[in-house]
């Protein structure tokens, strides 16, 4: 493939795919309904930035935000003592943004002094080195800044009473600048990234216009996958309210329980699986058996037929938007987090697609993970499908 070509990621996530297909000189889409991993893709393949201009004026911010501290009684580069916390009022989030964070994901030290920071940095808004330098406040503000550490889920670790935030934003920046100074005078197709619902792909991309699609959806299990932006996203002001956050989640493929609304309809496109509805029906003689009588384990049988049929409807849409020929690579896991019952996905993906008229080349193993529920193997596959039109 080359830049004659188009290659489509719809559940685009942070935009790894689209970066790579930029490096290798094919234009991308991505489509992705996370407001800020949309936010990120659009920057990941943005490269037209100066890296020493960036690098200049985060330095400027950087000194700036150091002296606002410094006039509050707070130097960024010593530990502030918790005795001498009580002599500081510390901004913070409203009530309302602050009921969407996960409880004790950041400190209120760092907290504040994240939040002047970005005050200071969003009086830059206007200049075209203003989201790589958001890009970079988000990336320290997870991994250097706050309390949260990611496993299976995402979750609050020890926390971090002080913490440097100027430096390790600048650490940030630094990183950020040197991946543009390896790109800097190179010429790279373009790419673009839509914010919208992998569901309904054919009223966001033309018609006809897609080569290959590679990319990896949500699996069908218990995680939350706005958590893991769930930070970033309120502290940077992305989501700001619980009703703006479920708007959000309505636009995702119903993976998990907690993304499931009334109105929800899409187990209509699998009503012909049997299987699946083997499976849906499975979970519930289980949790019957079980005793699991949660609003949320009531819910496991159902979410089984929405993701399902949630795939089968981006499936469906896909179809108007794929050249003849085009060759579509779906990296899937087995699962068995609802109440042990195995759910082989890649081979589920396949049946759907061969019904909607997709030839199914075949099915590889991408890797094998332990699953913790059953104590097992569980495949990681990449389905892959051609579209002959």
């Amino acid at each position: 493939m080359d830049e004659r070509h188009i290659i489509l990621d719809p559940f685009c996530g942070t935009g790894t795919t689209l970066v790579e297909a930029k490096k290798h000189g094919i234009r991308a889409i991505g489509v992705e309904a996370n407001l800020f991993a949309h936010f990120a893709s659009i920057i990941k393949v943005d490269w037209g930035i100066d890296p020493d201009l960036l690098k200049n004026r985060a330095r400027d911010i950087g000194d700036s935000t150091f002296r606002s501290l410094k006039a509050e009684g707070i130097d960024d580069n010593r530990p502030l003592k918790p005795a001498h916390l009580k002599d500081i009022s510390l901004q913070t989030l409203d009530s309302e943004a602050a009921k969407l964070l996960l409880t004790n994901s950041i400190s209120p030290l760092p907290l504040h002094k994240t939040l002047i920071l970005f005050d200071c940095l969003k009086k830059h808004q206007n200049e075209q080195y203003y989201r790589h330098a958001l890009l970079a406040l988000a990336n320290a503000l997870v991994f250097r800044i706050s309390n949260l550490h990611f496993g299976p889920e995402v979750g609050a670790g020890k926390p971090k009473i002080d913490v440097p935030v100027i430096t390790s934003w600048l650490s940030e920046i630094e990183r950020m600048a040197s991946d543009l100074k390896l790109v800097r005078n190179k010429s790279f197709p373009s790419s673009k990234v839509y914010l919208g619902d992998a569901r309904n792909v054919s009223s966001i991309i033309e018609p006809n216009s897609v080569d290959a699609v590679i990319t990896s959806p949500p699996y069908p299990n218990e995680k939350d996958y706005p958590r893991t932006t769930r930070l970033e996203s309120v502290v940077l002001g992305f989501v700001k309210s619980k009703a703006e956050l479920r708007e959000m989640k309505k636009s995702f493929l119903r993976s998990n329980t907690r993304g499931v609304y009334k109105g929800d309809e899409d187990d209509k496109w699998i009503a012909g699986f049997p299987e699946i509805q083997r499976i849906a029906e499975s979970i519930e003689k289980r949790r019957k058996e079980l005793g699991k009588n949660s609003g949320f384990e009531r819910l496991y049988g159902r979410v089984t037929k929405l993701y399902f049929g949630g795939m089968a409807r981006h499936l469906a849409e896909l179809r108007s938007v794929l050249r003849p020929g085009a060759q579509l690579a779906y990296v899937v896991g087995d699962q068995a987090s609802y109440l042990r019952i195995m759910i082989h996905t890649g081979q589920l993906l396949a049946d759907i697609a061969q019904a909607l008229g997709y030839e199914l080349m075949r099915i590889d193993l991408f890797r094998t993970r332990h699953a913790t529920a059953t104590r097992g193997q569980l495949r990681e596959e990449v389905v892959v499908l051609r579209w002959n039109g």
